[in-house]
């Protein structure tokens, strides 16, 4: 995964806001509590409205911590070879790409304009227009801000709590994942899942591996966006392949409940969420993202 060394970054796109930074706390609903959801009990909280940092013992979700600075990242991050060196370059380089390729998917298939939705580091906690979060949900998309919200400390908990083996293309497939979230809400997509939030066959999981196999999509193209050096290699796409079967419900409830139940899956389970990626990695089209429609 190497970006062009002399491409322009657009650092505007991803706003680092240190500790207890964001948005004022409203209304609104977090999509699929990040690629994760970490516990069930998590989710459940996204899903229903209750403030999930209360619950992981985080109180108010950061809020009382002393704001940790945050960094100028246009001044950081100007071109691919600074997204080589620097873990916040990268993010902005992934995010560029991804939001360059779904500008001219939404033209080609005629869904009007794509709107950026702007990437927000944070550490601990943060305020944001869905309330506050604590970093322990992973990462999440907010419609009702339309950005996405990151802990840079979820990739090491990504290899450490969740066994995968990470990488520069686990990150990425992470972040265009929550780009798929905004995808679904700019087409409405998102509406679909109503109060069918838990089960193996719920609106929510399909949610998800729609979000999944959009992240495919986007790497199947990501080369063509001008970012990128060269196509992603196997051992890329391995990466991606190896964090999504990481976070497969099936594989949370085993390592923290012991046991299995997909009654309680909001997002799918190991093998389907390889699965959908991978549909979206070798179909590269949106439209053989369609989740909601037969067996998953």
């Amino acid at each position: 995964m190497d970006f062009r060394d002399d491409v322009d970054l657009d650092a505007s796109q991803v706003e680092d806001v240190g500790g207890g930074g964001g948005f004022p706390g409203g209304g609104g609903l977090m999509v699929g509590g990040g690629v994760v959801g970490v516990i069930v009990l998590v989710v459940a909280a996204l899903f229903f409205g209750v403030n999930p940092a209360a619950l992981l013992g985080g109180g108010d979700g950061g809020a009382q911590r002393p704001a940790a600075p945050g960094s100028d990242l246009g001044a950081q991050c100007r071109k691919g070879s600074d997204a080589d060196q620097s873990e916040k370059c990268r993010v902005v380089g992934v995010v560029n790409s991804v939001q360059a390729y779904w500008r001219e998917a939404f033209t080609e298939r005629g869904k009007g304009a794509y709107r950026n939705a702007r990437t927000i580091l944070f550490t601990g906690g943060v305020n944001t227009g869905c309330g506050q979060a604590s970093s322990s949900v992973g990462p999440f998309y907010c419609p009702a801000d339309s950005r996405v919200y990151l802990d840079l400390g979820f990739f090491t908990d990504l290899e450490s709590r969740f066994g995968a083996k990470g990488g520069p293309f686990a990150q990425a497939y992470v972040i265009a994942h929550e780009y798929g979230h905004h995808v679904q809400n700019l087409i409405g997509t998102s509406r679909r899942v109503g109060n069918d939030r838990q089960g193996a066959e719920s609106a929510s999981v399909r949610l998800e591996l729609q979000a999944d196999c959009y992240a495919g999509v986007w790497a199947k193209h990501a080369v063509e966006t001008g970012f990128y050096a060269a196509p992603f290699t196997a051992a890329d796409i391995q990466e991606a392949l190896d964090a999504a079967a990481a976070v497969g419900d099936d594989r949370i409830q085993q390592r923290t409940q012991g046991r299995v139940d997909p009654e309680g899956w909001t997002h799918g389970s190991a093998a389907q969420r390889v699965k959908w990626f991978t549909t979206g990695y070798q179909t590269g089209s949106p439209s053989r993202c369609d989740t909601f429609s037969g067996a998953i």
